[in-house]
């Protein structure tokens, strides 16, 4: 058998390299003809024998390979006479739990993530306005009529908490999702957990002594910023919504919250 070698790029002159071990380099070539669509998800990788004399490797090595890409979530390795190596499609969530990990590790706050919202979401609204399909309208009124429905049927026009952190996030993550460029949905992705522990935490210190008027008009900013994209006014669209989260902005960080490291939230 040969030995599988990858195809890596020569190192810079002066540059520390760690020479890849051999598992790694099965895992990077695997990874690769997954992310090209090469292989796709649901197809089952070739039985382990076929793929050892492929690489020239043993046993221990290819199960190495397949466990790097097992944390990585791009394939399922069931065991058995009946198992093998599946392709998945990659999932966002593993990317939230790195970054979010990350971010805690720093002692990011939570001012410093909306912070970056900020920079981002804005431009999100413009570029949806832009875009939007009527799907798109379709889906941001549902979440809109949802509000409307919970706020209508809560003891004085207040509605459940968690009902309405859940559902005013989802608002913002359609605005983020639906805005067309996939870099910057996938920024929004990342952040998700800790922006939707952040607003549960909000909401759940707050919603006894708020007024059915913040409701009302948190409804409005929603309905004002559907009704531009509809008409695809996107300078007035991302001024709305920067002007809106600046504002909500108040809202959330009272109670002292907005130094708050992001690792308070999840332990």
């Amino acid at each position: 058998m040969g030995t599988f070698t990858g195809n890596g790029s020569a190192p810079q002159v002066g540059q520390l390299m760690r020479a890849p071990k051999t598992a790694e380099l099965i895992a990077g070539h695997l990874r690769r003809q997954i992310v090209r669509g090469e292989l796709k998800a649901g197809e089952t990788l070739p039985p382990e024998v076929q793929l050892m004399e492929q690489f020239g490797v043993s046993r221990p090595t290819l199960r190495e390979a397949f466990r790097i890409l097992e944390t990585e979530t791009l394939i399922s390795v069931r065991r058995g006479a009946r198992g093998g190596a599946q392709v998945m499609t990659p999932d966002i969530s593993v990317a939230a739990r790195y970054v979010g990990s990350l971010l805690q590790i720093q002692g990011t706050t939570i001012d410093d993530v909306y912070e970056a919202r900020m920079v981002n979401e804005p431009y999100c609204a413009r570029l949806l306005a832009r875009s939007r399909t009527k799907q798109d309208l379709s889906d941001l009124r549902d979440c809109v009529d949802d509000l409307r429905t919970i706020v209508q049927a809560g003891p004085k026009a207040v509605p459940e908490p968690l009902k309405w952190s859940s559902l005013t996030f989802r608002f913002h993550q359609l605005v983020t999702e639906r805005c067309g460029n996939k870099t910057l949905a996938v920024q929004g992705a990342v952040l998700q957990d800790i922006v939707a522990t952040h607003l549960h935490l909000t909401v759940s210190q707050g919603f006894g002594s708020e007024s059915p008027a913040r409701f009302q008009k948190v409804l409005r900013a929603y309905e004002r910023l559907v009704d531009l994209v509809e008409a695809r006014e996107a300078d007035d669209a991302e001024k709305h919504w920067r002007n809106h989260m600046e504002a909500a902005s108040k809202y959330l960080f009272r109670n002292d919250l907005r130094n708050k490291p992001v690792v308070e939230l999840f332990y």
